[in-house]
């Protein structure tokens, strides 16, 4: 894997070097949409920087120019009922989503892939905490911050702040406006962000201090 920041945002993006075309690709930011560019001819690891002894051919339009950010950008872990809505809601933000309908399996993915985001679909909402979802939710805090835990049910008041700390996630949906995720999660990741962005400069000056 291969770490690149988005000349936008400057979010942190980690990419499959072995699965990028021998060729400059282009791709969307998942959080800010900004046009990111990748070469793996110019990637300094060796394995994926040799050029290829002649020009590799264009693909036709519509075939694996519109799978290649799926295919080796940044994946969204689906914890639980496998919902379709979920997963092109999943894609319409920016991310490949990775179905596992056990948690503690899902947490075994976690740990490997450290996906940015992390959708909890539970079969049934019931008052927290999710049992059922124990294991994914109680990862090491360290790793756990480094994803966006959302959680989509009915029964819920999408953007309820409350309910997302009582349930240990970062944003909550009513599974009715999965279809206008894409704006929610902008506004939610960006809120979230700016609070870590904070927090880490009060640290910093603790330390200095």
């Amino acid at each position: 894997m291969i770490r690149i920041t988005c000349t936008n945002c400057q979010k942190p993006l980690s990419l499959d070097e072995t699965k990028l075309p021998m060729r400059e690709v282009s791709f969307p930011c998942p959080v800010c949409k900004t046009k990111l560019t990748v070469d793996r001819r110019t990637l300094k690891n060796p394995a994926a920087a040799a050029a290829p002894s002649a020009p590799l051919p264009e693909p036709a339009h519509g075939s694996e120019d519109d799978d290649l950010e799926n295919e080796f950008g940044s994946k969204a872990l689906l914890v639980g009922a496998d919902n379709p809505a979920v997963r092109q809601a999943a894609k319409l933000i920016g991310y490949l989503p990775i179905h596992y309908g056990d948690a503690a399996k899902a947490r075994e993915f976690f740990n490997q892939e450290i996906p940015q985001v992390v959708f909890l679909t539970p079969a049934q909402i019931t008052p927290p905490p999710l049992a059922d979802m124990g294991a994914i939710i109680s990862v090491v805090p360290s790793e756990r911050r480094k994803a966006f835990f959302i959680l989509v049910a009915d029964g819920l008041r999408t953007l309820d702040g409350n309910a997302a700390f009582l349930y240990g996630v970062n944003l909550v949906v009513a599974s009715k406006d999965i279809p206008q995720l894409p704006q929610i999660f902008r506004e939610a990741y960006a809120a979230h962000e700016r609070l870590y962005a904070s927090m880490t400069a009060v640290f910093r000056e603790k330390q200095l201090a």
